[in-house]
């Protein structure tokens, strides 16, 4: 009898290789964005389908605003169009859609667009799926440590009641840790993805590109996570995430 397959509770991937894509296919940057784009709605439907509960999807870093002026307006047109256009189809399927990262400096008609499908998608109870855009897990960190800060200064935290709880309940969004990391590309590195959430995390690193990830490479990665032993530090083999 075939062994039932262990789903991990939150995954998170790391979006890359959409330029590198195109470039190597003789198509301009822009197609690369497009094609990740598509993908990105495929594997988010796909996740849903095999039991995934939480997919955090880094899209765009605060260090992205450094790339070329026209790539960085061509993206944030994409989020705004897309957002607006084929994410209804994500919310139709009972997802609920959330964001991590700053607002600033995202242009308004890309922050109104998070805005509707995060109303609109609000009270769904199938997979949370958590768009990091404009993420950086430092910054996220830095900003967590002045909003605790405030509540102190405020005298709704005591210092000696701050515990690993309360620095999880004011990240960006108030998650379970990751459990498995994917990353795109070939590249060996989590690039200031969600270091905290990640740290006991398994971590999966394929040399495809995003565009070319298909449902098949991301089963494959599920079926490499089942093979690994998460110890935690201790001598258990498994956590049971929350």
């Amino acid at each position: 009898m075939e062994k039932e397959l262990k789903i991990p509770n939150h995954v998170g991937i790391i979006v890359d290789g959409n330029g590198r894509w195109a470039e190597e296919l003789g198509k301009t940057r822009s197609e690369g964005h497009l094609a990740g784009f598509q993908r990105l709605k495929e594997l988010c439907i796909y996740a849903q389908e095999i039991g995934i509960k939480y997919l955090s999807l880094y899209v765009f870093s605060t260090e992205n605003f450094k790339r070329n002026r026209l790539e960085v307006s061509f993206l944030m047109n994409l989020f705004s169009t897309k957002f607006h256009s084929e994410f209804q189809e994500i919310m139709d399927l009972n997802m609920k859609i959330i964001f991590s990262g700053r607002k600033e400096p995202l242009p308004s008609k890309v922050i109104k667009e998070m805005e509707i499908i995060t109303e609109k998608s609000k009270n769904n109870t199938g997979t949370i799926l958590n768009l990091c855009l404009n993420y950086g897990s430092q910054t996220e960190i830095l900003d967590m440590t002045k909003k605790i800060s405030q509540e102190v200064l405020d005298g709704k935290i005591k210092i000696e009641d701050i515990t690993l709880d309360t620095i999880s309940n004011y990240l960006y969004q108030p998650l379970p840790p990751l459990d498995y990391v994917i990353r795109t590309s070939g590249e060996l590195r989590l690039s200031n993805f969600m270091l905290y959430q990640a740290s006991y995390a398994e971590f999966y690193f394929t040399k495809t590109y995003f565009p070319a990830f298909t449902n098949n490479d991301f089963y494959d990665a599920i079926i490499e996570y089942n093979h690994r032993q998460r110890r935690f530090g201790g001598n258990s083999r498994e956590k049971k995430s929350t």
